[in-house]
């Protein structure tokens, strides 16, 4: 007799009530859930996946989010901006071995000094690449004058993370202060989608004091929004953030783990052809998480081309792996895990979002 969740994967019929049921499965059920998800992924995207060169520019940060390790009240790291040689250097390095794109992450800065530098950057990596690379930035919240100049300048994607599209439990995880305003969090991704960004969301999956019913309405948030790529993972506790008081209430890792292969899945099934990353939070709970992420539906990661010497101050989050990996070792490693789940590097491609190429063509129709 057939489990509800063949009922419903054959049915496709995802209302919220199913999307719970589906995020509840158990482990045999589960495997249904990925194979529907590698399926779909190898009709819509095929089995490329594209490397972005992940360079973390800096981790001065205004905000002070309860979860994040960079915090502004956090006093223990170090701060720093990565130099503008160095910056390039690593974009120099992803043009040279066959990256399509880089993306260029950072605290949450407003400050013209930051704007106008980050402006800079742009325009030289598209300089020194021929305009053939592909540039992805993750700053937060900026002004629509800040998003156009950035995008004139260069960059083309952007991800801003809603971490929760539950506005009670946005609360629980960040102050309830100007400076961490939920519609504010909303309006920005509008601004983004206004000026022409591949705009990119993504969430954290196994909070304290979220529900099965809070990711369910995060996947129909980002069905919603109509989001081109997603960047999520697990949330994993960092001592020195408000949040680990309540770490007593997480599931155990390998079930965290588990739950955000079914999102990445169940984001696949209901978006088809969007962009899904492979986040680095997987690989921290299990060695072949990214690995098992390709498998369960995404098909972009980020290789850290960030300098080492400023890789320890970047932990948004405890036990992040790679920080002391050389460049060569991790894509070495990275090439076999995607090789291990039948997938293939897309080199020399930018490998931009197929939702919103077709969502750009249909606006000229």
């Amino acid at each position: 007799m057939p489990s509800r969740v063949s009922e419903i994967l054959e049915s496709e019929l995802y209302t919220k009530e199913n999307l719970v049921t589906l995020l509840n499965a158990g482990t045999e059920d589960s495997e249904l859930i990925f194979q529907k998800a590698a399926e779909i992924k190898e009709k819509f995207v095929g089995n490329k996946v594209f490397f972005r060169g992940l360079i973390e520019l800096s981790n001065i940060c205004s905000k002070n989010c309860y979860y994040c390790g960079i915090r502004r009240g956090n006093r223990n790291p170090v701060r720093y901006v990565v130099t503008e040689p160095e910056v390039l250097e690593a974009a120099r390095y992803a043009f040279d071995n066959g990256f399509g794109s880089i993306v260029m992450q950072s605290g949450e800065r407003i400050d013209k000094r930051f704007i106008a530098y980050v402006e800079t950057l742009l325009k030289k990596i598209k300089t020194l690449s021929g305009d053939r690379l592909g540039i992805t930035l993750s700053m937060g919240e900026q002004t629509e004058e800040t998003y156009r100049r950035w995008f004139e300048a260069g960059a083309h994607r952007y991800l801003l993370r809603i971490e929760t599209s539950n506005r009670e439990l946005y609360y629980k995880i960040h102050p309830q202060d100007a400076r961490h305003d939920y519609d504010q969090r909303l309006e920005a991704l509008s601004l983004l989608r206004k000026v022409g960004y591949n705009v990119g969301s993504g969430v954290m999956i196994g909070l304290p004091f979220q529900t099965s019913e809070d990711l369910a309405e995060d996947l129909q948030f980002f069905k919603e929004h109509d989001i081109d790529m997603a960047g999520m993972g697990p949330y994993i506790e960092h001592a020195e953030t408000p949040l680990y008081k309540h770490r007593d209430l997480l599931m155990p890792k390998e079930d965290r783990l588990l739950l955000s292969l079914k999102m990445v899945a169940l984001l696949r099934i209901t978006m088809k052809d969007v962009n899904i990353a492979a986040t680095t939070a997987m690989q921290t709970l299990a060695k072949d998480g990214r690995e098992k992420a390709l498998r369960a539906g995404a098909n972009i990661i980020m290789p850290n081309l960030t300098p080492l010497k400023y890789r320890e101050g970047y932990l948004l989050y405890e036990n992040k792996p790679g920080t002391n990996e050389q460049v060569e070792d991790s894509i070495r490693n990275l090439e076999n895990q995607i090789h291990s789940a039948g997938c293939m590097v897309g080199y020399g491609e930018w490998g931009d979002s197929r939702h919103f190429s077709k969502r750009q063509s249909e606006s000229q129709i």
